[in-house]
């Protein structure tokens, strides 16, 4: 995978760049969402694969899905990518342009997978607790594992906290065999 997102990089960059400069993040962020579902999609993929299509048709075809969700800018975008053999990594670019807005919106997606439900009193001092950590707005999704045997485990970018039973508990086997 991280070749994929070292060949997306640049053009989420770019789209990042142009969206931010005409004040469109909310715009292009949805625009990315829906072209990446797209692209996703197992018929558009064998039509992306297809080598006896040119680069034009297969941006006209891809375009012919989702325009109607696509800005002239972005329906450009689509083009350059077609013809740049890069429409496989709408995805990747998708999600490198939401880390990207994140950070400038000094927002940070949190997921938190818990034994139990969180109480939305135990959810706000967790949103204010990681928002003091990491100096940012939290954005927390959470969702319950019952193979949990207690304590929960929170993504943050490239945080992983691991505050469950089984956790402390192989962190404590790892530290009596040491």
């Amino acid at each position: 995978m991280a070749e994929l997102s070292t060949l997306a990089r640049p053009y989420a960059k770019a789209a990042f760049t142009y969206a931010q400069q005409a004040s469109d993040l909310s715009s292009w962020s949805l625009a990315l969402v829906t072209a990446a579902a797209v692209s996703q999609n197992e018929k558009v993929r064998e039509l992306l694969d297809n080598p006896q299509l040119t680069s034009e048709e297969r941006a006209d075809s891809f375009l012919s899905i989702c325009s109607d969700q696509l800005g002239e800018h972005g329906k450009n975008f689509i083009r350059l990518l077609a013809e740049n053999h890069r429409l496989q990594l709408l995805p990747e670019i998708s999600e490198l342009f939401e880390e990207l807005k994140a950070h400038a919106e000094a927002t940070l997606e949190v997921e938190v997978v818990s034994a139990h439900a969180l109480s939305d009193a135990q959810a706000q001092e967790l949103s204010q607790k990681l928002s003091k950590k990491f100096e940012r707005e939290i954005h927390l999704h959470s969702s319950v594992d019952e193979s949990l045997l207690g304590g929960a485990i929170i993504r943050a970018g490239d945080t992983v906290i691991d505050g469950t039973v089984r956790g402390r508990l192989a962190k404590l086997a790892e530290a009596t065999n040491s």
